[in-house]
């Protein structure tokens, strides 16, 4: 069903590429799209047909896969490894190697225009691909194997007229009955139960509608039992000046910062997932790097703090190509944990996949990628284009995605992710957070 089920997703039609492929399958000037993960490859020599077989420049290819390869060019030979296959194909030689083992192909790697293209069909599924061709687009759809990464699912308060049940989502039941539901593809929650005043009070329930639901000691339990890793959201926008007076107060800080890291460790979460919104939406030079190093300021006092509680700190900040310009994201990555990216609320949904692959190409310039999330608005995606996004986070080596929000994932939305993702589990906890809970 699964299989099924993806097949449909991203429309893959009858034949798969390295098939005898339809007479219309290459565009007019042999154009032939060749899409990996629902993203597009660039080529710098355009794909073939030769002999109804697809060939491709190996390099482009490689690259969108996460494959590493060599060129050996006094024996014309490419040579590509994943770290768990090896394969070996020469220029004008049937006879391929996978992990050592000869395979013949119908049609040898050549050279055109000054490129190598190589049997693309073979290259993918000898990496764990399927390889399909789309009717839709005339093309080459690529599938790249599911593969392991942090999911985290933010986790608030839910819309009874519309049964958005954040709850009912993750454990596939009402409130306050539990099964595995989705909890196979979630592995973390961010909880959006709080925020802070302007005086660095903690609030567990805000002028913006976030609060601490009163089940809250369900919800943990029910975490601790499905051993999900969870952290405490704390949410603060900038709409009427309150986190602005909060970062220019220096014992407002101060304050903020304990509070938090006494109640995640009251609670038993494993860490903050700060979320602090709207910063730098009208400033520039001097009063723009006044906001940044403010906010950074903050950022390092709340680090050092949790990190002395065995604590994780996570960042939720908007997109480095939104209007929001008040996050230093070389000097934030260097204090927290990791780095939730807000690639979304573009103004067109699906959220285009341009600026989603901007901002992650613009965050990865100042911080490792194994420290960034890419967050994705369920609300803005579908089923099909869910698949691109989690696709952006597989080529660029992300640590993993967050969904906004429980409640807002659909059931085809999961599925879809039960095909490409592999939930990173996270630390367990020793004891239980039961025995630190307090009224």
């Amino acid at each position: 069903m699964k299989r099924l089920l993806l097949i449909t997703l991203i429309v893959m039609a009858t034949l798969a590429a390295g098939f005898p492929l339809p007479a219309l399958a290459q565009e007019p000037g042999g154009q032939i799209p060749v899409l990996v993960d629902g993203l597009p490859v660039t080529f710098d020599v355009p794909p073939v047909i030769q002999e109804e077989r697809t060939l491709v420049p190996f390099r482009a290819v490689a690259a969108a896969l996460n494959v590493q390869v060599n060129w050996d060019g006094n024996t014309r030979t490419v040579s590509a490894t994943d770290g768990k296959n090896a394969i070996r194909l020469q220029v004008g030689n049937q006879t391929a190697y996978r992990n050592n083992s000869p395979i013949l192909l119908d049609v040898a790697p050549q050279i055109i225009s000054g490129r190598t293209l190589i049997p693309l069909r073979f290259f993918s599924e000898a990496f764990g691909c399927q390889v399909n061709w789309d009717d839709a687009i005339n093309g080459v759809r690529i599938t790249s194997p599911p593969k392991e990464m942090a999911v985290i699912g933010f986790y608030a308060l839910g819309d009874p007229k519309t049964g958005t049940s954040s709850w009912t989502d993750l454990f596939g039941k009402p409130y306050p009955e539990t099964a595995v539901g989705n909890t196979d593809v979630v592995r973390e929650l961010a909880l959006g139960w709080y925020s802070v005043d302007k005086d660095g009070n903690l609030l567990t329930r805000s002028r913006t509608g976030w609060q601490m639901p009163e089940g809250w000691v369900q919800v943990l339990a029910s975490a601790w039992n499905y051993k999900l890793k969870t952290e405490m959201v704390v949410q603060v926008t900038d709409g009427d000046g309150t986190l602005s007076s909060l970062l220019a107060n220096e014992a407002a800080m101060a304050r903020a910062a304990t509070d938090l890291t006494q109640e995640a460790r009251a609670r038993g979460y494993h860490g903050v997932n700060l979320d602090f919104e709207g910063l730098g939406y009208q400033d520039s030079g001097a009063q723009l790097q006044i906001v940044q190093d403010r906010f950074t300021r903050f950022v390092g006092l709340l680090s050092r703090e949790l990190k002395a509680a065995g604590l994780d700190l996570t960042l939720t900040l908007h997109a480095p190509n939104s209007v929001y310009k008040g996050y230093d994201y070389k000097a934030l990555g260097s204090l927290a944990d990791r780095i939730i990216i807000m690639a979304y609320d573009y103004g067109s949904t699906p959220e285009p996949v341009s600026l989603v692959e901007e901002a992650v190409t613009m965050a990865r310039a100042a911080v490792p990628s194994s420290k960034l999330v890419l967050g994705i608005s369920a609300p803005t995606e579908t089923a099909a284009s869910i698949l691109g996004k989690v696709g952006i986070a597989k080529r660029y080596n992300l640590g993993g995605i967050a969904l906004w929000r429980l409640g807002l994932v659909s059931d085809t939305m999961w599925e879809a992710l039960r095909t490409t993702v592999v939930p990173r589990r996270a630390p367990a906890k020793t004891t239980s957070p039961a025995e630190t809970w307090t009224d």
